[in-house]
């Protein structure tokens, strides 16, 4: 019954006329949905989509029924809602914290932050690791986006890049090999086939993790998914990436090499892991997707690569439930 009021048209009135993004909030616009023309959905005014078929609807009847979101507003449920904007560069002065170390990294306990940190601790390299709440939006301070204009964590600073100076790197993939071809680590193998193949996994990773994301979107994060009133074709298209792509690891591991590469550790795997762990940890997705029993060399290969003790603290730096001197982190003092 809720659905079906997609699936006429609801035009009582004439559709209201939506100009620009000065467009403000009524007591009757926020606990009132209204249909809006098509026309009216243009950048500057998110709308917040309606459930179910809906999306059908939009373009069947040619109108959209949803609530005008403001500036700074929390909408629908997303913990992300009052924070995206279409919008590029620092919306509030910040100072970042620096620590004693040479290398600076600013970052989160999610995914692509862990791939950092897990490499961090395998290099046994000084560090200081600064906690960056996305969720509060510190990615958009003046000083992180002076690191990553991108305002996406992590991002690091080298205090003393090579030349002489200092030196930003941020996207996950690129901080990772800068630090192992600073360290001249063999995480990535100085072999051209070797290198060719971790880069390749690498990039793979890089490229496909999105896919990872917006299938916990649609799962936890997004408007409805607790009450599993989302599209389902959202949900289904990531679910269904995110199981061929642990079928297309699953197939690399099933010859019972340890890592993905062969005998040897690489960056490869540290990019791979955390998106693996996430889909647990963060997703509540394991029983759902079977991965026990689907992918077990891919599982066997999680616990082979947490059983080792810099990647075990590595996955827990910067965490939002880190134990107590991990959520801001520093090697100093350290042996």
């Amino acid at each position: 019954k809720r659905r079906s009021i997609y699936l006429r048209r609801p035009l009582p009135h004439p559709p209201v006329e939506i100009s620009d993004h000065r467009h403000r909030m009524t007591p009757d616009t926020v606990s009132n949905p209204t249909w809006f023309p098509l026309s009216a959905m243009t950048p500057n005014i998110p709308l917040v989509l309606g459930t179910g078929a809906a999306a059908a609807a939009i373009f069947a009847v040619g109108y959209y029924r949803g609530r005008l979101t403001a500036p700074g507003m929390r909408v629908g449920g997303s913990a992300f809602a009052s924070i995206n904007k279409p919008t590029a560069g620092a919306r509030f002065e910040q100072k970042l914290l620096r620590g004693p170390q040479k290398l600076q990294l600013y970052s989160l306990g999610t995914p692509n932050g862990q791939k950092v940190t897990c490499l961090l601790e395998e290099l046994g390299v000084p560090y200081d690791a600064t906690f960056i709440n996305i969720g509060s939006g510190d990615q958009f301070g003046s000083g992180f986006v002076a690191l990553n204009p991108n305002s996406k964590i992590p991002a690091l600073l080298d205090l003393d890049a090579p030349g002489g100076g200092e030196q930003r790197i941020f996207e996950s993939g690129a901080i990772l090999m800068y630090l192992a071809e600073k360290y001249h680590s063999d995480l990535l193998p100085s072999e051209p086939k070797r290198r060719a193949e971790c880069l390749s996994w690498l990039f793979m990773n890089v490229g496909a993790a999105p896919y990872f994301g917006n299938f916990g979107h649609f799962s936890v994060y997004a408007p409805g998914a607790k009450t599993g009133d989302v599209m389902p074709y959202a949900r289904d298209r990531f679910k269904i990436e995110t199981q061929r792509l642990c079928a297309v690891l699953e197939m690399q591991l099933s010859d019972g090499r340890p890592y993905l590469l062969d005998t040897q550790l690489t960056i490869a795997d540290l990019a791979w892991l955390p998106w693996i762990i996430c889909l647990d940890k963060f997703y509540k997705a394991r029983q759902e997707l079977e991965l026990d029993s689907t992918y077990p060399n891919l599982m066997k290969w999680c616990e082979r690569l947490l059983a080792r003790p810099a990647i075990a603290l590595g996955m827990q730096v910067n965490g939002f439930s880190a134990p107590p001197g991990l959520k801001n982190y520093s090697t100093a003092g350290k042996k």
